[in-house]
């Protein structure tokens, strides 16, 4: 099926379905790939040791950077 709507690039509908299974093909990996990495018993542990608010005040330095270029 997905094949047969590939074939068939010549309208714009096609191409809109060729790019909507793409688009939903790379969040399914992304998905899978962070499941694969969040099962590994190693990264389950560093995750049980830090706590959220380690994370928000390792992250506000990068984020106010980012804001001031952004206003530039």
């Amino acid at each position: 099926m997905a094949m047969e709507i590939l074939k068939h690039g010549d309208d714009r509908e096609s191409l809109d379905t060729r790019d909507t299974l793409f688009m939903l093909g790379g969040i399914s990996l992304l998905v899978f790939g962070a499941g694969l990495i969040a099962t590994n018993p190693i990264v389950r542990r560093f995750l049980g040791q830090t706590s959220l608010g380690s994370f928000a005040q390792a992250a506000m330095p990068d984020l106010e950077r980012y804001l001031k270029i952004r206003a530039m």
